[in-house]
Parts: structure tokens; C-alpha cells; sequence
């Protein structure tokens, strides 16, 4: 597939990720990129490894699944008329079908693990050309709660971390900047031995918790950075540019501290199309 054609197809996929609350035909889609109507049933299929209906479902129970998780007031009835269901029996039949758990099961105590799996297609990297910037990092010091184990089960950290942050009232979301700081390679690194630190900005040190959050320090430097747009589990994809594509051309050696995230809104809040995250890569 040529890079044309990866593009037109990539347009789609934003579009689909954008409109998820409206009417997602056929004919609109295939207008979107300049595809056959014919055909498009066929190419969608090929490019993405599902149908179209079936990944327009897949997005749409996902985004009621963060909402269920998220969105703790929000009543499940009018989550599931959000994610285009006539009758909550209808979501709660597809949701469970997909997650293994009911609605209410998910939102009391999620299995993020099939929730995960959901979202895996063969699609080729969308981000193929990225602006990347080089920076002067100013040292940070970080409210951290180190997640170790499966990646999938980052969002119950998550969870952790944000309870912490409300019940000490030391890193405030909307004053106060939100990094992640990963030190393995989630598709190398055996899963109980994978180490993402999630952080929140502080002024002063944070005093002993039971939540385990510490403080640390994010150190100063030169940083290659690479605006992620999307959904945080497309993230690797940026992550990948900068070590394969922008890095051996660069003419920069990389500096002994792991890649880090600038989360510039947070999932909690955002839609995913609408998140944007910061890549750091720091460098000598």
C-alpha cells in the first residue's frame, strides 16, 4: 500500500473516531477518503482486519466503557442511548459480549485486559511524518505512583493516582502538569515486570500516603519532543517514529533517562480522538 492510500484511509479512521455520535454510512465514509462505495466495504475490511460496523461498535463501547469508569454520575441508560443502543438490555448484552462483564460490573471493577485486547487491528502506522522539536527541559518535581505489572492494568493505577490527587489536593489536575514516565518496552518486557511511573506536578515534597504515591524528580535536559494526537493506545506509534525514523538522522545520542509522556489533557475528560500528549525524548 502506498503511502496515498494509507492517508486517505487514516482520514477515515480520524473522521470515524471524530463522529462517533452521529450516523457513520457507507456512503459518507467512503466520501470521506474518495473510495468506491462499492469497494469500501471490502477495503475497510482489508486495511483495518474488521468490518465497518464492527469497528464503529468496538469505538462506541469503548468510550461508554470510560465513561463508566470516569464518569462515575453518569447513569447507564442514557451512556448506552450515547453509544447508539435503543435499550440498555441491547449495551448491556453487547458490552458484556465484548468485556466479558456487565456494565455495572465493568464500572465497579473493570477487567482492563479483554478491554484491551478489543482494540487491536493490523492497521499500518498512521503517523508517518511527525514534526519534532528539540527542547530545553526544565527539571520537575513529580507526585509518582509507580505502576509494575501488565500494561493493560495501567488505567487501575490510574485510578489510584487520581484518588490520591483529589483526597491531598497537592497536584491539582487543572493547575498542575500530568506526565507518564516509562521505563519498559511494553512489547518486550515480560508483563509483571513492566515499570510506567504516573505523575502529577508538585511544589513541595509529598508526605507519607496510603495510596504509595512518592515524590520524584523528572530531570532537566535536551529533549526531542513529538506531538501524539489520539488515543494514548496508539501512543507507541509516535514513540517508534522518534527512535526509528527521527533518531538515526538526527546526528543525537540519547541521554541515560527513560521516554516520557506530557499528557496535555487527560483521558478522564477528553474524548480520544481529542487527546493530546507530548513524546520526550531526552538526549545528551
Amino acid at each position: 500500500m502506498n503511502d496515498s492510500y494509507g492517508e486517505r484511509f487514516a482520514r477515515v479512521l480520524d473522521h470515524i473516531e471524530r463522529c462517533l455520535g452521529e450516523e457513520l454510512s457507507v456512503e459518507r465514509l467512503s466520501r470521506e477518503a474518495n473510495f468506491s462505495k462499492f469497494h469500501f466495504h471490502r477495503q475497510f475490511s482489508a486495511y483495518v482486519g474488521v468490518s465497518v460496523s464492527r469497528y464503529v461498535q468496538i469505538l462506541r463501547l469503548r468510550r461508554a466503557s470510560r465513561r463508566l469508569v470516569f464518569e462515575p454520575d453518569a447513569k447507564i441508560i442514557d451512556i448506552a442511548f450515547e453509544a447508539g443502543f435503543e435499550t440498555p438490555e441491547s449495551f448491556s448484552r453487547a458490552f458484556k459480549r465484548e468485556y466479558g462483564q456487565t456494565p455495572s460490573q465493568f464500572r465497579s471493577a473493570p477487567a482492563w485486559k479483554p478491554w484491551r485486547e478489543t482494540y487491536q487491528f493490523p492497521i499500518s502506522e498512521r503517523r508517518r511524518n511527525m514534526d519534532v522539536r528539540i527542547v530545553d527541559f526544565a527539571q520537575t518535581r513529580v507526585a509518582a505512583l509507580q505502576h509494575r505489572g501488565p500494561p493493560e492494568l495501567v488505567n487501575d493505577s490510574a485510578r489510584i493516582f487520581i484518588e490520591w490527587r483529589k483526597e491531598s489536593g497537592l497536584s491539582p489536575k487543572n493547575a498542575s502538569k500530568t506526565f507518564g514516565v516509562i521505563y519498559d518496552n511494553p512489547d518486550t518486557t515480560e508483563p509483571q515486570a513492566f515499570r510506567f511511573d504516573i505523575c502529577g506536578e508538585v511544589d513541595a515534597d509529598v508526605p507519607a500516603n496510603p495510596q504509595g504515591v512518592v515524590t520524584k524528580l523528572i530531570p532537566g535536559g535536551r529533549c526531542a519532543v513529538a506531538r501524539h494526537l489520539g488515543s494514548h493506545d496508539r501512543i507507541g506509534e509516535s514513540a517508534y517514529y522518534l527512535y526509528r525514523e527521527w533518531l538515526p538522522g538526527s546526528g543525537e545520542e540519547l541521554r541515560d533517562f527513560p521516554l516520557f509522556f506530557h499528557y496535555l489533557n487527560l483521558v478522564s475528560e477528553t474524548p480520544e480522538h481529542e487527546l493530546i500528549t507530548d513524546v520526550y525524548l531526552p538526549l545528551k
